[in-house]
């Protein structure tokens, strides 16, 4: 029971930084129509300027300052290149950002280098958040922390006592991503700023007649986009790894989260994140061969299928790919999204 806890707490905390990175591409999307091929650019680079900023500053400081200044430099390239391209239309929008994509790449390894980084979290996130205690006799408890050797282990040798400890990080990305969710559903549906974006995407004529300048807002929705994703750049650089390739690993993953909870839906992107976290997840922590699941449902297998290299594959080897073939599904018998809107 404590295995099955502790691996769907892990699937909705990595579906929760792929919905942190997701956020800001939904947002630029519904509010600009632009989809920006350079958006995990900006989540490592938060990462590498956070990572330098914490040892200036330190990590909290790094954590609200590195968000600023990525955002900051979205906002200039908005304003500085693509502001320029917007005219010619949506090819042009993505070939600018997928030039800038590896232009950063390149950059990034110029100024620290091809080598992952040691982006060590503070001291007060590190450690388990709580300790789930699966013993035999006693039952499943929870202790708050790190459990002592005394709970973990039994007086009787026969006596099986197991103890799974949730990392005090994945908690906090997880609550980070929450408040990320409420923050910018309020942002924009109750406040005066997010009806000025609104009706700037959909209304700017009428939305300039009334004194917006509506270029300005869709800087700073691009900027505040790319901030977003400096922001998980940063709890995500610091809860796994800092390194050149970590936009490779989470870019093409992102856009699948986008488009299969539905082109510029936030409550989608938050869904098709989760389910998408999870099931990669529990895919890797259920190590079994396609032979295993067949032989277990009761299936026949001939000795050629036994023999077969695609029936000795395992699900961790195959969790790479879900994603896609979720995307592919979802493409097929609902091209709109999860929840995304229909037409008609």
């Amino acid at each position: 029971m404590e295995f099955f806890i502790i691996s769907t707490l892990n699937g909705l905390s990595y579906g929760l930084l792929l919905f942190m990175l997701s956020a800001g591409l939904t947002l630029i999307f519904s509010m600009m129509g632009v989809l920006n091929f350079a958006h995990a650019s900006f989540y490592m680079v938060g990462a590498y300027v956070g990572y330098t900023l914490s040892g200036v500053f330190g990590f909290w400081p790094a954590l609200v300052l590195a968000p600023v200044i990525v955002g900051a430099l979205g906002a200039l390239f908005e304003r500085l290149a693509l502001r320029r391209v917007h005219k010619y239309g949506h090819v042009a929008e993505l070939l600018i950002t997928f030039g800038l994509s590896y232009i950063v790449y390149e950059l990034v390894q110029l100024v620290w280098g091809r080598t992952a980084l040691e982006f060590n979290p503070p001291e007060s996130l590190r450690g388990p958040a709580f300790t789930l205690i699966n013993h035999a006799v006693n039952g499943l408890t929870l202790v708050w922390g790190g459990a002592s050797a005394e709970l973990c282990s039994a007086a009787d040798a026969t006596v099986r006592v197991v103890c799974s400890p949730f990392p005090l990080t994945r908690a906090f990305m997880m609550l980070v991503a929450l408040l990320m969710l409420v923050s910018l559903w309020l942002l924009l549906t109750h406040t005066r700023v997010g009806l000025v974006i609104q009706s700037a995407l959909t209304h700017p004529h009428m939305a300039e007649s009334l004194g917006h300048n509506v270029p300005l807002v869709f800087m700073l929705v691009f900027g505040a986009g790319t901030g977003l994703a400096g922001l998980a750049g940063v709890i995500g650089g610091s809860t796994f790894v800092t390194e050149p390739s970590m936009a490779g690993t989470v870019g093409s993953v992102i856009f699948v989260v986008v488009v299969v909870g539905g082109l510029g839906s936030l409550s989608g992107a938050f869904l098709a994140s989760l389910l998408i976290g999870v099931i990669q997840t529990f895919a890797i922590a259920f190590d079994y061969s396609v032979l295993t699941v067949m032989e277990q449902v009761g299936l026949t297998i001939s000795d050629a299928l036994r023999s077969s290299s695609v029936a000795q594959l395992t699900l961790s080897q195959v969790a790479p790919i879900l994603p896609y073939l979720f995307l592919v599904l979802i493409l097929i018998f609902r091209p709109k999204g999860l929840l995304g809107k229909r037409e008609g």
